[in-house]
């Protein structure tokens, strides 16, 4: 289970549409594991498997408090099917974008049909961190960042920045 190099904003990958996973193998497994060691080596409590360059719909998280005992879990072409008119707004991060947070306003509620790391299918709903988790991941799977629900100005300040700090990460290379 080796951690996997993170992507990071600007990088275009990021913007890719992830594709459905057919079915289960050692491969997708593999992935998995080393989705779960990146994602808590980081620390995270979500990861897309885009986020370490894999374009494929498979999300990995764990919204159980540190201190708890972990409640990993894998969501295999995770897809919502219903959410609630009611909004909820909260602080936002990213493992793709370093060191920044947002408040960001999503639905409360959602339900959502998965597959799981035995490719068995499962409808849930969820709500609170836990659903805005879920939303945060599944955008990754459809190359959107949470950035995007941010004013233009906020996200075009974000971008400028990390835009300026991967080229000098360049220039350094």
């Amino acid at each position: 289970m080796p951690v996997k190099p993170l992507v990071f904003i600007p990088d275009s990958q990021l913007r890719l549409i992830s594709k459905p996973v057919q079915g289960m193998d050692k491969d997708v497994r593999r992935l998995v594991d080393d989705m779960f060691a990146t994602m808590y080596k980081a620390p995270g409590i979500g990861l897309a498997a885009i986020q370490i360059g894999e374009p494929l719909r498979v999300v990995t998280l764990d919204v159980s408090r540190r201190d708890d005992t972990q409640e990993p879990m894998t969501l295999i072409n995770p897809e919502i099917t219903w959410h609630s008119e009611e909004l909820r707004e909260m602080e936002e991060g990213c493992l793709s974008i370093p060191d920044y947070y947002a408040s960001v306003e999503r639905p409360d509620k959602v339900r959502l049909k998965y597959r799981d790391i035995d490719f068995k299918e499962h409808e849930i709903e969820a709500d609170g961190v836990f659903a805005t988790c879920i939303q945060h991941e599944i955008d990754h799977l459809n190359g959107i960042l949470f950035i995007d629900h941010l004013s233009k100005l906020k996200r075009d300040r974000v971008m400028k920045k990390f835009t300026k700090l991967a080229r000098q990460r360049d220039d350094e290379a």
